[in-house]
């Protein structure tokens, strides 16, 4: 997709959403579409060189909003800054390094949302499961990526 397409499909889904397309607004969610499991620090570097005006805290906040739109989703795997990322709605979880602290996106096992059921709900109607898994990547276990097992 060029920029242009994207660009447009930023609005539309920022208008969806009933938020304004701002430039800020724009700039992060398409700096989380090249770099997904961003830190927002991590989006500050990406896109200010853009927006030479934008603050840490500015950027802060349009991922707050986006969050709350529901056109990103954060997660905070524990140790680690929030990270944000584009793929929403689809209830799928994250493998995360123990060592370079990579994020790899993980489907659902069963695919529906939620794919976990609590042993008690407690009154509450689940609508997501988070899980995490923890382990090494293969470049932190010393194998080379072409190889499998």
């Amino acid at each position: 997709m060029d920029a242009t397409d994207a660009n447009t499909r930023y609005k539309q889904e920022l208008r969806g959403a009933s938020l304004r397309a701002t430039s800020g607004r724009m700039a992060v969610l398409r700096a989380l579409e090249s770099s997904p499991h961003a830190t927002a620090e991590t989006v500050f570097a990406l896109i200010s060189g853009d927006l030479p005006g934008t603050s840490t805290q500015a950027v802060y906040m349009v991922l707050n909003d986006l969050t709350r739109a529901g056109l990103i989703r954060r997660f905070e795997p524990a140790g680690s800054a929030a990270l944000y990322e584009r793929r929403t709605g689809d209830n799928h979880h994250h493998l995360v390094c123990d060592s370079c602290g990579m994020v790899q996106d993980v489907d659902c096992v069963i695919g529906q949302a939620p794919c976990l059921t609590p042993s008690g709900d407690f009154g509450f109607r689940v609508r997501e499961a988070e899980v995490t898994f923890w382990g090494l990547c293969e470049r932190c276990q010393g194998i080379p990526a072409d190889v499998t097992t």
